[in-house]
């Protein structure tokens, strides 16, 4: 993909990314004013689908047309934008924008598990074991396991799980599955996001409107979730591994969480337990470890 990023500095797209991402958690709860978690998850993709469609016209970038691209592709999509979609907004009519946030730290570590454990792409090395291990004693620390969940239920934080869980299995599937069809990024995630939207609109139209109350602050926090955060965002991501490559674009996990703990104490008033922000940099620390990071990774 030609990148406009390739003579410019990458850092300000970068920037930009983190910030979106890391705000996402509190678009979602801002979202969940007016909309059910249906309706933000339909209206996130939506809004994306169309930004995205925008974009692929202007550049003149063809959909695929290969029924098998649009099949894999309807996968990644249940994976990257509905089913978590769902389970973040009601996970998050329970528990805090800032605690789903941290949790979703988790996906590199996840996605490393799947890879290992499903796909069986590599063989488990003894950095990324010791990473997982520390990852999940983050998990534990985020969560206060030694008093139990505390307010949190634990059917909220099983739906954060099972999102990451998701996201998981979306990338080595996408690896897999989608990369081989050497698709333009615009075309594959303007197809993804579409689809995501369509399978979500029936339920959207049986179940989507929490109540008729569309205050200024909530309706422009769902088209910044969808237009930047789900639209602009991917092109973004894509830019940033053409310009700057695939581990600079990844260690951007590292910055949202940060983002979503600002964000969420100064908009919302969230509270923050001490364990939160400690579980979030020892989770950080395991998955940094598990990708080799910290030059761990010679055996």
């Amino acid at each position: 993909m030609p990148s406009s990023l390739k003579n410019k500095s990458w850092l300000p797209v970068y920037i930009a990314l983190g910030i979106v991402w890391g705000c996402s958690f509190i678009f979602i709860k801002l979202g969940l004013e007016f909309l059910t978690p249906v309706g933000v998850a339909f209206g996130r993709t939506a809004l994306g689908a169309l930004a995205l469609v925008v974009v692929s016209k202007s550049r003149k970038i063809s959909l695929p047309t290969d029924k098998r691209i649009w099949a894999h592709l309807w996968v990644v999509a249940m994976l990257l934008n509905v089913v978590p979609g769902v389970l973040f907004g009601l996970a998050e009519t329970h528990v805090t924008s800032i605690l789903a946030g941290i949790i979703n730290a988790v996906t590199p570590l996840m996605t490393l598990s799947v890879m290992m454990i499903v796909f069986r792409e590599e063989r488990a090395k003894s950095y990324q074991v010791g990473g997982l291990i520390i990852g999940f004693l983050g998990v534990l620390t985020v969560l206060g396991a030694w008093h139990g969940l505390g307010a949190n239920p634990i059917s909220a934080i099983v739906a954060l799980l099972a999102a990451v869980l998701c996201y998981g299995f979306a990338f080595p599937y996408s690896r897999k599955f989608v990369l081989p069809y050497k698709l333009r990024p615009e075309a594959a995630a303007t197809t993804q996001v579409c689809l995501a939207a369509a399978t979500l609109l029936p339920f959207y139209l049986m179940n989507g409107i929490a109540r008729d109350n569309y205050r200024p602050g909530p309706v422009l926090a769902m088209i910044a979730l969808g237009v930047f955060g789900t639209g602009f965002a991917y092109i973004w991501n894509f830019q940033i591994m053409a310009a700057a490559g695939s581990a600079i674009a990844s260690s951007v996990t590292y910055v949202t969480p940060v983002v979503a703990v600002i964000v969420g104490i100064i908009f919302l008033g969230e509270n923050l337990s001490w364990n939160e922000p400690l579980g979030g940099v020892i989770v950080l620390l395991g998955a940094a470890i598990s990708q080799g990071r910290l030059g761990l990774n010679r055996e």
